[in-house]
């Protein structure tokens, strides 16, 4: 019996799937967004976002457990990349970078070329999330973001061109 147990806990208890969302993930959206940055969107936000057609948005699973997302609105060829968050719990194990690479792959085939985000100065995973994922730095936004102290953050932007 000791044995089984060992070989059940090398396992993960569920693979984490990407798929499309829809309305129904506006409130785990929300609920992880709050967890993940300093001015967290409530469901109702989310709920505008993922009803309009020029948004595309993915959800990370695990069972059925929403344990991330990624959303970005699209016009013409281009698309920003409005938000990504991953549960707290779930950090540092490489989801992320598979949420990001399947986002990517979608936005293409909608026909998008040019793909833009900001992030955060100081948001050393983020960046490096971004920068293995191919995007440059392009530009700055002085004082852009707000944290829980008050206090006005730097924003990079940054691009990844798809074609």
């Amino acid at each position: 019996m000791d044995l089984i147990r060992r070989l059940f806990g090398m396992f993960p208890s569920g693979a984490a799937s990407i798929e499309p969302a829809g309305l129904r993930d506006a409130a785990a959206f929300a609920q992880l967004h709050r967890a993940s940055f300093h001015r967290g969107w409530d469901a109702s936000e989310f709920e505008q976002l993922l009803s309009d057609r020029s948004v595309l948005a993915h959800r990370l699973r695990r069972g059925r457990h929403t344990i991330g997302f990624i959303i970005s609105r699209m016009a013409a060829d281009e698309a920003e990349i409005l938000s990504v968050a991953i549960a707290t719990s779930q950090r540092g194990k490489g989801l992320s970078r598979e949420l990001v690479r399947t986002h990517l792959g979608y936005l293409a085939g909608h026909g998008i070329r040019t793909v833009f985000l900001e992030v955060e100065e100081n948001n050393r995973p983020a960046r490096a999330l971004y920068d293995r994922a191919g995007f440059r730095v392009v530009g700055r936004r002085d004082r852009y973001y707000r944290n829980d102290d008050g206090d006005r953050l730097n924003a990079i932007v940054m691009r990844r061109d798809l074609s």
